[in-house]
């Protein structure tokens, strides 16, 4: 006849004392509580696996492990017999499953996602993926294991880009999430997609609106850029003046090679590849934009070439000269001036499109070719670039010379 077992109590564990040989409190069915003569408690629990081989687990200290727990334990334990599956097998399994799961992180199944994408983008276009990842997102979720991370750390985090003014980043952020999360699906090391049901945590983004200045604004936002000089680098003072001449679009500016300026150019040819919509992955438009260059923008280019000609762009990065200047340092400038939330890079070309058409009576349509706003149909296209080009050559040393009048004209009132 069986020995009867006796179930313990929390009493008879707390009072049970060390002794000199090792002491096995049993509470039936294979769990027993291990005492060993240094004082530690450790639960144990003996079964036979299924070829019927004797094995043994350990479920945990004790107190830190209770009696209520030990107990949940072994009930898992003997319902896994009873399915046929080895409680110790399982639990090296599902230690095999959390280390894998810890070694996923979020940084390194983006990083998977983008050597795996990148053979689809333009080399500049993967440098742009990966950078806004490192700068935006891996500081604060990249080390975390990916299965599982909560929708709030991923909210706090596109907020966090959104609170800065960056509303666009923070919305094509979000998107690169989504695909980040769908790969990891595809891959086994996820099983949901948090990000996809996130359509309305971020503010709408209004298309077309950037903060700008008006005309009218104007005088004082050149006095605030002439008493910010002395804080500015020369560099970066020359892209800012480059902007407001020719306002193109921050990207356009800032990765801009010099290979595309030899000296003594009345005209900058940026590539298709390089515009807006020459990057786009369906349809690009495959037309080059012609940018009639002012004497005063000649003149800044001549003294830029000088300080970065000897590399390969003219706006290079200050810590890594191989990559472009940073998207943020122009509007850090701007900020500085006082100007955070009412002007932007973007803010050129709305400040020069209203003034050309407003102040200088230019016609809507050279002064919207000269903003690469591109007609859809091609023999139009084809026709615009060759019928306005003299016209803005005209128009951008207008704009450059009324630029002049006021500069003086502010910096005289001082």
């Amino acid at each position: 006849m069986p020995k009867l077992v006796i179930p313990l109590t929390d009493l008879k564990l707390k009072t049970t004392k060390a002794g000199a040989k090792l002491i096995k409190l049993s509470d039936g069915d294979g769990l027993y509580l291990e005492v060993l003569p240094n004082g530690s408690k450790t639960w144990r629990f003996r079964f036979r696996q299924v070829n019927g081989k004797e094995n043994l687990l350990t479920f945990g200290p004790y107190p830190d492990v209770s009696l209520v727990e030990a107990r949940t334990k072994r009930a898992q334990a003997r319902q896994l017999l009873r399915d046929g599956i080895d409680p110790a097998r399982d639990r090296d399994a599902q230690r095999v499953a959390a280390a894998d799961q810890r070694a996923h992180t979020f940084e390194r199944v983006a990083r998977d996602w983008h050597a795996n994408k990148m053979k689809s983008w333009s080399p500049q276009y993967a440098e742009n993926v990966l950078h806004r990842l490192e700068q935006d997102i891996f500081p604060d979720i990249g080390p975390e294991p990916i299965m599982g991370l909560p929708h709030r750390r991923i909210i706090a985090v596109l907020r966090k880009i959104e609170t800065r003014g960056a509303v666009e980043i923070a919305k094509r952020q979000r998107a690169v999430c989504r695909q980040i999360f769908s790969y990891a699906i595809q891959s086994g090391i996820a099983d949901r997609n948090p990000v996809t049901d996130m359509a309305d945590i971020l503010q709408p983004v209004s298309p077309g609106h950037f903060p700008a200045i008006t005309s009218e604004e104007l005088p004082r936002f050149l006095r605030a850029l002439h008493s910010n000089e002395a804080r500015t680098g020369r560099v970066t003072l020359l892209a800012v003046r480059l902007m407001m001449l020719v306002f193109i679009r921050t990207s356009e500016l800032i990765e801009a090679p010099w290979s595309e300026l030899p000296p003594g150019t009345k005209q900058w040819v940026i590539p298709w590849r390089r515009m807006k919509l020459g990057k786009r992955h369906l349809n690009p438009i495959k037309v080059d934009h012609v940018v009639p260059l002012p004497r005063q923008a000649v003149e800044l280019i001549e003294e830029l070439r000088k300080l970065t000609g000897g590399g390969a762009l003219l706006f290079p990065n200050m810590r890594d000269h191989s990559r472009p200047m940073s998207n943020n340092t122009i509007l850090k400038v701007i900020e500085r001036m006082g100007y955070k939330g009412d002007m932007t890079g973007h803010g050129f070309r709305t400040l020069a499109m209203s003034t050309i058409k407003e102040t200088l009576k230019y016609r809507h349509e050279p002064v919207d070719r000269q903003l690469a706003h591109v007609v859809k149909d091609k023999v139009q296209r084809a026709y615009d670039r060759a019928a306005y080009l003299d016209e803005r050559a005209v128009m951008m040393q207008a704009w450059a010379d009324y630029l002049d009048v006021v500069t003086r004209e502010a910096l005289s009132a001082v």
